[in-house]
């Protein structure tokens, strides 16, 4: 009698660490971006003492709390992909591939009008790659092949 493997046994083909090691860094870089404009306007030494809002514009003060505070959204979203991902859930294959391609758009926009993050350009290469192999997609049952069942 043949024994089955146990799900949890199985292992994860190459491309899923990779992909996850790749969210990692996007979360490690998100998090920088988190703290860069707050200590640039020295929000840890002085707290916010100076006005959000001056004649009806927001102030340098406020557009760095904004901007934290997008990417600390962003980086705890992140953060629940990567687990949803490790646990191979088909949302979480559906949310990185979307996420990716967003991230790649605003990258090519800032390549051309800003100041190039490389490291995010490259790791959401890495990962735009990694999700179209076939078995990471059979693995979150995005792709079947003929006569084969999805998990």
């Amino acid at each position: 009698m043949v024994k089955r493997k146990k799900s949890y046994q199985k292992k994860r083909p190459i491309a899923v660490s990779i992909i996850a090691a790749a969210i990692v860094v996007l979360f490690l870089i998100r998090l920088y971006q988190v703290v860069t404009p707050l200590i640039q306007q020295q929000v840890f030494i002085n707290g916010i003492s100076s006005p959000l809002f001056v004649e009806g514009s927001l102030t340098p003060l406020c557009m760095a709390i904004i901007t934290s505070t997008v990417y600390l959204i962003l980086s705890v979203l992140g953060i629940i992909v990567l687990v949803g991902f490790l646990k191979v859930r088909h949302w979480s294959w559906v949310v990185l591939m979307a996420w990716t391609g967003v991230s790649l758009i605003i990258s090519l926009i800032d390549y051309f009008y800003r100041r190039p993050n490389y490291i995010v350009m490259v790791s959401n290469v890495i990962i735009a790659f990694a999700l179209n192999q076939a078995d990471i997609q059979r693995i979150f049952g995005i792709r079947s092949d003929e006569g084969e069942t999805i998990l």
